[in-house]
């Protein structure tokens, strides 16, 4: 099987600017009849900038033959320079930014907007994800796909070498404001008022499920454990952990 991140189609059917800079671009994927909802898709890859959008499209194609307007917006990730630099808290800025002007950019075009917005992420775009909830951002269901959702312990991990350090800037002891503001493990700690689920593969190499686990002290935010499914089949259409993630996001939290 191929993983998603090594894969670039479908093109999405436009592409709006919600800012100024080189990556504040959101990818559109229309259904071809009335939307059953908006998914605000966001994708992973450790918040580094040699991952971006296009590896999500078969994911977000799925989804729109599910019914769903998808969106997938871009952000400044960290190793780029210059206008495209990324870090926190300008990766966050810019993801929330996108989802607040949805909206708006999708009345500009003349197209409908959905009554119902659902945010859906995978890997450290689930982690942002989580973070949009936490932050207000109207949304009434957040689903986070193996998301890196406890910063400290993904740093204590060293994930992906350093990524938590790379996206902070630091150790939980060099930037503590930094994690107490990103984090979604801390950050979650209240109820957001937004149903929240998480799925996580036992067999997850890059994300270790155990990353999730400060989900089941909380419940108000639902854990659900895939057996034998590994980091990129949650973003993979056809599989049986994809099957779950559709569930996920027309279901409830309680799955």
């Amino acid at each position: 099987m191929t993983p998603p991140l090594e894969r670039t189609d479908p093109l999405p059917d436009a592409v709006v600017r919600y800012a100024d800079h080189p990556d504040g671009l959101i990818d559109l994927h229309l259904p071809s009849g009335e939307p059953v909802g908006t998914v605000l898709l966001v994708h992973g890859g450790f918040w580094r900038s040699e991952y971006d959008r296009t590896h999500t499209r078969p994911a977000a194609d799925a989804l729109r033959r599910e019914g769903f307007l998808v969106a997938t917006p871009e952000y400044r990730r960290t190793g780029a320079t210059g206008d495209r630099a990324g870090g926190w808290p300008t990766t966050g800025d810019d993801v929330r930014r996108a989802a607040r002007m949805l909206p708006e950019l999708l009345t500009g075009l003349g197209l409908p907007v959905p009554g119902t917005t659902y945010a859906v992420g995978h890997s450290a775009g689930g982690h942002l994800a989580l973070w949009l909830a936490a932050e207000g951002v109207p949304l009434d269901r957040v689903v986070a796909l193996a998301p890196v959702g406890d910063l400290r312990d993904a740093f204590e991990r060293d994930l992906d070498d350093g990524a938590v350090r790379d996206l902070l800037g630091g150790s939980p002891d060099e930037v503590p404001d930094a994690y107490a503001a990103a984090d979604p493990a801390t950050r979650l700690g209240t109820d957001p008022g937004t149903e929240v689920v998480v799925l996580h593969g036992t067999a997850d190499v890059q994300v270790p499920i155990g990353n999730s686990r400060w989900t089941e002290a909380l419940p108000h935010v639902g854990l659900r454990v895939l057996e034998d499914v590994d980091h990129f089949a949650l973003m993979t259409p056809g599989t049986r952990a994809w099957t779950e993630v559709v569930a996920a996001v027309r279901g409830p939290a309680t799955l």
